[in-house]
């Protein structure tokens, strides 16, 4: 066997068209795109999507309502019913949590939630706080810190 041989499988290559050669090549004149209109002209037409300057569904899907975060932040969450249990001027941070046991996984950064009432002065750091959380750390004389 030779390279000179090889040839592709029969029925596989199909020759193209050649429009525009007369009516007896069977796509003479308008080479079977119609007489008129934006779809009959030269060149390459319209894009995908392209709806006749109408804004296309593409862009305008995103703008309604009910539709899901692309690229959602995830965060370990804990609320101040479960700070409430540690000791006063405990150091409060997602690796000390996970050591007490306080929270399990990992979910990724510490967010501290206002659910529940705390009464001990604690130093918190945490990606993120809730407003509410926020104020009941520190009217408890404890610290907020946000760490990036």
């Amino acid at each position: 066997m030779k390279l000179s041989d090889i040839s592709p499988k029969a029925g596989s290559k199909k020759r193209r068209r050649r429009v525009g050669r007369g009516i007896a090549a069977g796509q003479g004149a308008s080479c079977g795109f119609g007489m008129r209109g934006q779809k009959s002209r030269s060149g390459t037409g319209t894009k995908a999507g392209f709806e006749g300057g109408q804004m296309p569904l593409y862009r305008r899907v995103p703008k309604l309502k009910h539709f899901t975060i692309v690229n959602p932040k995830h965060f370990t969450v804990v609320n101040l019913s479960k700070l409430a249990e540690l000791d006063a001027q405990t150091e409060v941070t997602l690796a000390s949590l996970m050591e007490k046991g306080i929270v399990t996984s990992n979910d990724g950064p510490l967010k501290v939630l206002g659910e529940g009432e705390i009464s001990v002065a604690l130093t918190v750091k945490a990606a993120g706080f809730s407003k509410s959380a926020q104020s009941n750390i520190e009217a408890a004389g404890g610290t907020c810190e946000v760490v990036g």
